[in-house]
């Protein structure tokens, strides 16, 4: 004899919810912004949102920055010059943040949508590789150093922070950016490791074209149905 398990009135309303629920995004476009400020509204973001607040995607640059993720190591930094240098608390190493650099953080709710943090990373990474594909560009993963890749040159970066089921921090995107900063440290904390951008692969679309070009391969890999945009 079986027994079937007792779903509460209130657990079947969720569940119908949860089936036949639209997920929407709101995409905040905010320029070029200072890192620091908008890492703590992100932490913020995070802290006071509930079951009902909508995902978020901040697109935006960066004026000049390292950022030192939770396993980073100074060693990493090798000559940082008078760029700040800030420790934070997403996961991986050592990155470079400048302008010309599209970075888009994910404020998602995880648990609302039964996703883990590698269900996320690869949805990342698929959304660059797809764009890339719609450029002519061969993008790839390596298993052991998140990411995206061409022709063993690293394009796109990845950290996230993922806070009560929800993700902060995001991706960054080399795009028509000043590279050389990239040889003060030992990016995402290997040494030797060469990055590119868009402008050296012959994509010449401005920044802007590319933005909106990449969202909408970001916004089919993470399942979103609809988007608002606005403004902080």
């Amino acid at each position: 004899m079986t027994t079937e398990k007792f779903i509460t009135p209130k657990r079947r309303l969720e569940q119908e919810r949860e089936l036949f629920m639209t997920l929407s995004v709101i995409i905040r476009q905010l320029d070029v912004v200072p890192y620091f400020s908008t890492y703590q509204a992100m932490q913020h973001f995070t802290e006071t949102r509930h079951s009902e607040t909508n995902d978020e995607l901040w697109v935006l640059e960066h004026p000049p920055v390292y950022t030192l993720g939770v396993a980073g190591k100074l060693e990493h930094l090798l000559n940082p010059g008078n760029i700040p240098v800030h420790r934070v608390d997403r996961g991986g190493q050592v990155t470079y943040h400048g302008p010309g650099q599209l970075v888009v953080y994910i404020l998602m709710d995880l648990q609302r949508r039964h996703w883990g943090i590698r269900q996320l990373v690869h949805s990342l990474e698929q959304s660059v590789i797809d764009y890339l594909a719609t450029q002519n560009i061969s993008g790839e993963r390596h298993e052991k150093a998140p990411g995206v890749y061409v022709a063993g040159r690293k394009i796109a970066s990845l950290g996230l922070k993922i806070r009560r089921g929800c993700s902060y921090h995001g991706l960054s995107f080399n795009v028509a950016m000043d590279l050389q900063p990239f040889r003060g440290i030992n990016p995402c904390g290997y040494a030797g490791l060469e990055v590119t951008q868009l402008s050296e692969l012959g994509v010449t679309e401005a920044f802007q074209l590319v933005s909106r070009q990449y969202l909408q391969q970001l916004m089919i890999a993470l399942s979103y149905d609809d988007f608002k945009e606005s403004k902080l």
